[in-house]
Order: structure tokens, then sequence, then C-alpha cells
């Protein structure tokens, strides 16, 4: 079977969050499996020099609007990635306008790289579309006008992100106005492109078993619980993993000192480096580090709420964030305030991989989390989290001894939740013994992509009949 893999971005490309790295480590699992090509836009911030020109050229036709669609092509890790390369994507130096998606109204890239993605589908006779979030989402309607033979699999990343547009949006991607009812794209009075994939998809899947329950309530359901629950017979939850490649200590060149489970006495090595060249006063008391997005779903209101309680405390705290606003003001206030708080705005991979290996926990209060990679991957260098449980978070941390992996859990997201969580971890660093079997049993847990991959595998299968 030949699937074709569609994303707004697949690192080493490009990244923005957690899609980028699934987009990478996805498909290398499926690879064993099927025949696996993906798509992505060419961004005008890649050099589109470095790719190979592809002898496929076409126009769509959307609306009153005509687009001129160049293919690129490039192999990494033995994945084709091809590139859709237009103007409305080379012009924009960046991924999105807003996380919500909301470009300007005679701008609807990604309904254009959804038409796009069809085409391609055609042209590589693709038996099967996967794709992830609500940039890809019209391929699905798309697909059903215009190659029905095709099958599609819809992956919800975060349904908080809905690409939502004026009614307007229809007209210029040539869509009939018939679909702008509730049970198709009307989203109160607006398009949600996110519903296309729920509804027109064949499958659809999210990236947690719990966040595929919790998107069913009005808590969780981002005003589309009624309209998922209408569709639950074809939703599922499959895990995400992490890459092992990429993710793994015992080969990591960004660290200090490379490490295995068998090896832990050695991750010190890292957290030492990294807090004296941090300047820290107290490099030997436990160190809680935080690598995340500043936005209200990862905690952001609720940690500084208990900010100055937990700086008070004998530990280090080290947050790597990417974002602007009011979080951000907010938290370079605390940073200088505390001496034992260090502040790192932006993205930065190799960075991030010194944090993890540094750290002695990781905090992670996120108020919903359809899946989470940063407890994978932390778990991955030795890092024990510290999570509220929700979504992914619920199905990979646990506080009991048997399942895979062991952390410290909070089940209200409150201030004395999570105060009394890193009192717990506290406590827990002052018990070696037990603190080096916890970050030996996490290290040796499986989150790699074999097991999403195998399960995605035979969803394809049965999608296929």
């Amino acid at each position: 079977m030949k699937i074709l893999f569609a994303a707004s971005e697949i690192f080493p490309y490009a990244k923005s969050g957690g899609l980028g790295d699934v987009a990478q480590a996805l498909p290398r699992s499926l690879s064993k499996y099927a025949d696996i090509i993906r798509v992505m836009p060419l961004y005008g911030f890649l050099d589109k020099t470095s790719f190979k020109k592809e002898d496929l050229f076409f126009e769509l036709k959307l609306g009153q609007n005509t687009y001129n669609i160049t293919i690129y092509s490039d192999i990494h890790k033995d994945i084709t990635t091809y590139f859709i390369d237009s103007d409305i994507f080379s012009r924009n130096k960046e991924f999105y306008t807003t996380k919500s998606g909301s470009y300007s109204n005679d701008n609807p890239n990604f309904g254009v790289f959804s038409a796009a993605i069809v085409e391609l589908a055609k042209h590589v006779k693709a038996d099967l579309l996967h794709l992830n979030d609500w940039h890809c989402a019209l391929a699905a309607l798309f697909i059903k006008e215009k190659a029905p033979h095709i099958k599609t699999v819809f992956t919800i990343h975060n349904l908080a992100y809905q690409g939502i547009f004026d009614k307007n949006v229809l007209e210029q991607l040539g869509i009939d106005g018939s679909y702008f009812n509730m049970d198709d794209l009307e989203f109160y009075d607006k398009v949600s492109f996110i519903k296309a994939g729920i509804a027109y998809s064949d499958a659809v899947t999210t990236v947690s078993e719990q966040y595929a329950k919790e998107i069913l309530t009005e808590q969780f359901g981002c005003g589309l619980h009624s309209f998922l629950s209408h569709h639950s017979k074809k939703l599922s939850g499959i895990l995400n993993g992490i890459d092992y490649d990429i993710f793994n200590p015992k080969t990591d060149n960004a660290i200090e000192s490379r490490f295995d489970e068998n090896s832990i006495e050695l991750k010190n090595a890292n957290k030492q480096a990294l807090l004296s060249k941090l300047e820290f006063k107290d490099t030997q008391i436990p160190t809680f580090v935080m690598v995340s997005r500043l936005v209200e779903q990862k905690g952001f209101g609720l940690l500084l709420d208990s900010l100055d309680d937990i700086l008070n405390k004998k530990l280090n705290l080290i947050i790597l964030a990417e974002g602007e606003g009011v979080f951000k003001h907010k938290l370079e206030h605390f940073a200088e305030k505390y001496d034992n708080f260090h502040l790192n705005f932006g993205y930065d991979e190799d960075f991030s991989h010194k944090v993890y290996a540094s750290g002695d926990f990781l905090l992670m209060p996120s108020l919903f989390e359809p899946c989470g990679l940063n407890q994978m991957i932390a778990m991955r260098y030795g890092t024990i989290p510290i999570v509220n449980s929700v979504g992914g978070l619920k199905d990979t941390v646990h506080e009991d001894n048997k399942s895979c992996a062991q952390g410290i859990v909070f089940t209200e997201p409150t201030k004395d939740s999570l105060i009394c969580a890193v009192e717990k971890a506290l406590k827990l660093y002052l018990d070696k013994t037990k603190m080096a079997n916890t970050i030996s049993f996490n290290m040796g847990c499986n989150f790699s992509f074999e097991k999403s991959a195998l399960l995605y595998s035979k969803l394809y299968k049965k999608v296929l009949g």
C-alpha cells in the first residue's frame, strides 16, 4: 500500500512543535509496513535550491483564483518528502500567522495546500492519504469530490487549533456553499477546516487513547464534542512516540556526557556543566526544568501563580520557552527576582537536549495535553516528569511501580496540587536509591514509534479493506 503522509511541518525542514517531530519519526517507522512518502509546503525560509525540482507542474483553479504549483523533493533518512511550491508559501517567512490559523481571508494558504495534496496523491497513485491537523483537513473533502477511490485517515494533534475562517473562504477555494451547515463546515457562522477532516475522512485518530475520550466531552471538546460524538465510530486514539535515534543520551552529541540506563551516574556531569555555564550558585540541589510553548494550555497561568512558593524552596529551575505575550513578561520578572531561576526564550534544539539531560525533574502542568512528547523525551534522558493527569500524560506517566513509566502525578490543576507535587519530588530526590531506580526504570521504557506504526498500519489496512 502507498501512503502519502501530509503535514504542515516536518523536522528537520520545519518545526514549531511536536507535530514536526511526529511527521519526521512516524513515517520512518511506518516504512516497515508500507510504501510511504511525505508532503509539506515549501516555505520561504527553506532553500529550494537544495531540493530536487520534479518534472511536475500544475495549475489549481479554486474559485476565481489560479495557483501555479511546482513540486520539489528531498530524501532524508530514506524517506522522500515532496514540497508544494507556490507564491502563497514562498513569500511567507513564518509557518503560521497565528496559532489559530487565521490568515487574511484573501490568502487561505492551507486550503490551497490541501487541494495540492490531492493532485499530488493522484499523480503518485497513493492508496491512502494520512492527513495531520487542520492545515491538511480540507484534503479529505477535496478527495471525496475529485478522487473518492483514495482513502483518508485524519489525525487530530490538538483540537484547540481548528483553522477558523470567515465563510467567504468557501467561495475563494471553490467549495460549494451547501457545505456551510452545522453537519459539515459551519462553526458559529464561520468555517472550520478541521471539521472537514473529521466529517469526510474514513478514519479519525487522536494522539493518545485518553485524549480520544476527552474530546467527546464538553470540557475538552473545544465546541466540537457533539460533532465528534456523531462521528465517534471512526474515532480512535493511537499514542505518539519519539525518535529514539534523535533522542538518545547514549549517542547525543549535544550533551556534555553521554549515558544510558546502565550508567546513570554519568548524567550528573550534564547537570553540573549546564548549571555552571548558567552561573547557578548551588549546583548540588535538585534541578527542575521545563521545555514548552508559552500558552495557557501548557499551564503557565498555574505555574506563575505558584512560582514564588516554588522558587523559595531549595531547588533550581530552568525554563526554555517559545512564544510572546503576557507570560513572557511575567516570567522575566521572576527571573530578575530569583537567582535560582534561569529563563531562555526561543527555539533551540541543542539547548533543549542539554536541558533534558541536566534536569532531575520535568515540570509539565498542562491544563490539557493531547499526547505530549516532552515527558517521553525527559524520561529518555533520565529526568522524572511531574504532570497533570490529562490526555497523553495520563497514558504515559504513573505513580505505581509497575506501569511504564513512573513520575509524580497530580489530578487537579491548582496551585496547592502543583506545590504538593514539587514537594513530593524534593522528598524523592533525598531517597537516592529510589531516585536512581526510577530513573533507570524510565530509561528502559519504550516510547519509540514502533507500536504506533504497527497500529497505524493495521488501521490503514482496515480502511483500505
